[in-house]
């Protein structure tokens, strides 16, 4: 290993592919979790949407304030491969085993069935933290270089939108092969099954393939409490967790609504292409829609580096969110017959929405460096834990109110919906998730890490620490 300053070490094409296989593993997963599950629970397990709302919420707050007590645990771990590196290693096998259990419908009475649903689902998600925390914190000592950790957060999430696209074009019709002998219940088991071996093979693979570089000195080593004192201190961390959190109600909404959207509002339907008539099934809708979104997202998650090099990353952030809230808004005017309308604006929400997901984790990096800059000690695991966490709260109130929402407008799972019923679903599409977009636009106008106090900070913080490669 020899020394190099952080700010001139540029990561080859190699590393970054290698770090983008672990979020193409978490985020199969992740969009299981975000489109497939409430629909699972609902219409193939056989819980009520209230139900399933409810245990949302209870075990994702356990699992969100799990998220920072992993990254102090990751923070003080110390093995010849790193600190955040091994568990991408050992936790790869318990999470596929997992993840299979979770879709897996138990002979039980309900009482037992929700029970099970508890147990697998919050194992699920200590797994799933377990494995993301340390690779979310990876990025913040492979390099230390601003522009590189924006690269290397594209890579990231080109990576991600990458696994969930996997997910949404193959999911249903792998359902369908796998159900045709044992019904939609073994459909999703060995589904599941399939996306729970390519996950274990990605993360020993992003293991692999990647390098951790910056470490603090001797004399910044710190205690949990000192970590917790400096994070609350943090107002830039406050104000991107709020902002993550928005986002993610946003995308939590949306994605939750797909499914119950296209199999009760848009329905099958015949489309004229070319003047030739196409059957469409409304499963078939909603993973062309589903494929379409998480496509476009990677086109914004490519836009978001030189959109942020000529305008800021604080723009770059309030353009994406309030843009997403607006089209998201003039989805609900439209009808289940103006299907294209439907597509194109889900290509223009798409795009929009897909640039901010990776400028968040980069300024995660900086808030990182900032709180280094300011205390003396650097506690990447804990920071990085913390934007985890904002998913989690994000993804659990959406979720939650997604199940709540649902309930509340009279949904009831494999009938014919009634009016109330399918406003609810579209609001929950549209309006609901648009007001996230915009609450995420209102924290972030009070952010203050500009381009040019990161660059004094980097600067500082170059004579300080000491790095290895």
């Amino acid at each position: 290993m020899s020394n190099t300053t952080a700010g001139s070490y540029r990561l080859r094409f190699s590393e970054k592919l290698a770090y983008s296989f672990g979020d193409f593993a978490s985020s199969m997963f992740w969009k299981l979790f975000s489109m497939f599950l409430l629909f699972f629970y609902t219409d193939i397990f056989g819980l009520s949407a209230a139900a399933v709302g409810t245990m949302f919420l209870v075990t994702r707050i356990w699992d969100a304030l799990n998220d920072p007590m992993m990254g102090m645990i990751a923070d003080r771990t110390h093995t010849r491969w790193g600190k955040f590196r091994p568990y991408l290693l050992f936790v790869a096998v318990p999470f596929a085993i997992i993840g299979i259990l979770t879709f897996t419908v138990p002979d039980l009475d309900a009482n037992g069935k929700l029970i099970y649903a508890y147990v697998t689902y919050t194992l699920m998600m200590m797994v799933y933290t377990a494995v993301n925390v340390p690779y979310a914190s990876l990025m913040g000592v492979m390099t230390a270089d601003s522009g590189e950790r924006t690269s290397l957060a594209s890579y990231r999430f080109i990576g991600a939108f990458s696994g969930g696209l996997f997910v949404t074009a193959t999911a249903n019709y792998l359902v369908d092969y796998f159900g045709k002998s044992g019904g939609q219940a073994s459909g999703y088991q060995w589904t599941v099954a399939v996306y729970a071996i390519l996950a274990a093979v990605f993360f020993m693979l992003t293991f692999s393939g990647t390098r951790e570089r910056l470490k603090p000195s001797q004399d910044q080593q710190s205690t949990l409490k000192e970590d917790l004192r400096d994070i609350l201190r943090n107002r830039p961390w406050f104000i991107m967790l709020g902002a993550a959190i928005s986002v993610l109600i946003f995308n939590s909404l949306r994605d939750g609504s797909i499914l119950f959207y296209f199999k009760y509002y848009i329905q099958d339907q015949q489309v004229n292409l070319f003047g030739q008539t196409y059957t469409f099934t409304q499963g078939e809708l909603a993973s062309y829609y589903m494929s379409i979104w998480l496509g476009t997202n990677i086109l914004g998650v490519l836009l978001a580096k030189p959109v942020t090099a000529r305008i800021g990353k604080k723009k770059t952030f309030l353009l994406s969110v309030v843009l997403s809230a607006l089209l998201s808004f003039a989805l609900f005017f439209l009808q289940p017959h103006q299907l294209g309308l439907i597509f194109l604006l889900n290509v223009l929400i798409g795009i929009s929405a897909g640039i901010v997901l990776p400028i968040i984790w980069s300024m995660y990096a900086d808030i990182a460096d900032y709180s280094e800059w300011k205390t003396g000690r650097r506690a990447t695991g804990l920071i990085f834990s913390s934007s985890s966490m904002s998913q989690k709260f994000g993804w659990t109130l959406g979720g939650a109110l997604s199940g709540w929402l649902l309930a509340a407008y009279g949904f009831q799972a494999n009938v014919a919906q009634s009016e109330e019923a399918l406003l609810g679903i579209r609001l929950m599409m549209s309006v609901f998730a648009g007001l996230g977009a915009l609450l995420a636009a209102g924290f972030i106008y009070f952010y203050r890490l500009d381009e040019d106090l990161m660059k004094q900070v980097g600067a500082e913080l170059e004579q300080r620490r000491g790095t290895e490669i």
